[in-house]
């Protein structure tokens, strides 16, 4: 008798009060699955009736119950240790998903041995022929640490018209749909689970790099992504989260010679932020922005210890050049009015 086939990829879902989300895609991604894959949902201390509901809906699903809501980098960090395949997913709940779409993810994985995470095009659910805000076709940093895709600048989402289907290295890949190799996780960790949710993704892959691995985004995989799900555009804890954990991801990732320079620019750049949410009336966006600095500053010195950890002796000395654009992407857009990603970084 034959023996069955090993599965090569775990998709991870985690879920926090999304039984609602959980009923609209979850069949996809069930549906989709093939023998290479397992499937594992972790609930995050949901209050709503998600657990239940799984375990009557999809009984064969493998479920992990978490005592409370350790947001979404400390949740996918718990579910590291019960991934035993050698590549993993970490798919959003509020994501679409096709036939087929883990093959070219694990294609890439396994014919390119340096290559650490990956993720497809991000399209938009509601608008099916848009590119979504949460990675589109593969993500990019600014001199400043301002991320945009290819597809995206801020808040401006282009049309997908096949222009951004070119396999090809990034700066980091969204974590709304992450492939990865388990076993590198298992060695360097996954997410800073202290972020607890927005730009651990962009931590995880940075560091990655600097560790001397590649990044990438695979366009022959297209994902449907709803977006804002759990904390939506506007929301001051979105904005604190953003501020507070972009700093770090800087302080932690930047080479020594340009850490401090590099942060004060981008301090500068959040006060005119601030200015505009003020003269908006935006008030709870400017108390959340002046939150987020003062949350940094008064960790810095834990920080400095996790850097140390990360890096021993072999601190960044470099910004990794694939998916790094050495201008301003506020400048490009907000003065020069560029919307398009190849309108900044040519193609």
């Amino acid at each position: 008798m034959a023996e069955p086939t090993r599965a090569l990829i775990t998709i991870v879902i985690l879920n926090w009060n999304g039984k609602h989300w959980l009923e609209t895609f979850l069949p996809s991604v069930i549906a989709a699955a093939g023998p290479q894959q397992e499937l594992l949902v972790v609930d995050n201390g949901s209050t709503d009736d998600s657990v239940s509901y799984l375990a009557t809906a999809f009984p064969d699903v493998s479920v992990l119950e978490l005592s409370e809501n350790y947001g979404f980098a400390e949740g996918n960090n718990k579910a590291m240790p019960h991934v035993k395949t050698p590549f993993f997913v970490l798919l959003n709940s509020d994501v679409e998903v096709r036939e087929g779409w883990t093959e070219p993810l694990i294609e890439r994985l396994l014919t390119e041995p340096d290559l650490a995470l990956l993720q497809p095009k991000v399209l938009s659910w509601h608008e099916r022929t848009s590119f979504e805000y949460a990675g589109a076709s593969g993500g990019w940093l600014d001199r400043w640490g301002y991320a945009f895709c290819r597809g995206r600048i801020f808040d401006l989402l282009e049309q997908d018209v096949g222009q951004y289907d070119e396999y090809q290295d990034c700066f980091w890949a969204t974590g709304a749909c992450l492939a990865g190799r388990t076993e590198l996780v298992h060695k360097h960790g996954l997410f800073h689970g202290e972020l607890f949710a927005h730009w651990e993704e962009i931590d995880l892959c940075w560091r990655m790099k600097n560790l001397g691995y590649r990044v990438a985004a695979e366009p022959a995989s297209v994902v449907f992504h709803v977006g804002g799900g759990t904390l939506p555009k506007g929301n001051p804890r979105k904005t604190y989260l953003n501020v507070r954990n972009s700093l770090i991801c800087l302080y932690v990732n930047l080479p020594a010679r340009l850490r401090f320079r590099r942060i004060f620019s981008r301090l500068l750049l959040d006060g005119i932020w601030a200015t505009q949410a003020l003269i908006s009336g935006e008030f709870s966006s400017v108390r959340a922005i002046f939150r987020g600095h003062w949350a940094f500053f008064r960790a810095i010195s834990f920080w400095d210890l996790r850097r140390q950890q990360i890096y021993k002796n072999q601190l960044p000395q470099a910004i990794p050049e694939a998916g790094y654009w050495p201008g301003s992407v506020v400048w490009y857009r907000f003065v020069k009015g560029k919307k398009t990603f190849f309108e900044i970084v040519p193609s």
